[in-house]
C-alpha cells in the first residue's frame, strides 16, 4: 500500500563508518557520531539534529507569532539539551516506570517586550509544531525497499 505522505528526506550511509549524507529537499546535510562513539565526527549526531529541529521550529514559531501581533521581538535564541532520566525521578510525569527522554529548552527573547508578552511567547513555544510532534502520539511505519527502488 502506497503512503499518502511524500518522501521529503533521504538519508544514505557513506562508506563503512557511521557518517550519513542527508538530502532534505534541495539541501544537503551530514550526520555522524563523535569519535568516542565510533564515528568520525563529520556532522552533528542524530539527537543534535533533533534538538536543532526543535530549536529552529521554536524560534520560527515565536517570530511568526510576534510579527502577527506586531510585537517588538528582535531576536530569539534557543538553547537545548537532551538526556534520559528514570521515570520515578520525574515528579511531573505520568509514567513512573522505565526511563523518559527529557528535553531542556531555554528561550531567550530580545526586544522591548512587556512581561506579559514574554510570558505569552513562552506559552506559544509549547505550540511549535515540532514540540507538538515530540509530545504527541507517534507511529513510524517502516518497510524494506529493493535496492534502487524509488517511491
Amino acid at each position: 500500500m502506497a503512503s499518502p505522505f511524500a518522501i521529503k528526506v533521504t538519508v544514505e550511509s557513506e562508506g563503512r563508518g557511521l557518517a550519513q549524507r542527508i538530502q532534505a529537499g534541495r539541501h544537503d546535510l551530514r550526520s555522524d557520531e563523535p569519535t568516542s562513539a565510533g564515528g568520525t565526527d563529520t556532522g552533528p549526531d542524530p539527537y543534535d539534529l533533533l534538538l536543532a529541529a526543535l530549536g529552529a521550529c521554536t524560534s520560527m514559531t515565536l517570530r511568526v507569532y510576534a510579527a502577527r501581533k506586531n510585537w517588538p521581538l528582535e531576536k530569539v535564541v534557543v538553547r537545548l539539551g537532551h538526556g534520559r532520566i528514570h521515570a520515578q525521578d520525574c515528579t511531573d510525569c505520568e509514567t513512573k516506570e522505565g526511563s523518559i527522554d527529557r528535553f531542556e529548552r531555554e528561550i531567550e527573547v530580545h526586544g522591548a517586550l512587556s512581561p506579559e508578552q514574554r510570558q505569552r511567547l513562552l506559552e506559544i513555544a509549547e505550540m511549535c509544531p515540532v514540540h507538538r510532534t515530540l509530545m504527541g502520539a507517534k507511529k513510524i511505519a517502516s518497510r524494506l525497499a529493493e535496492a534502487g527502488e524509488r517511491p
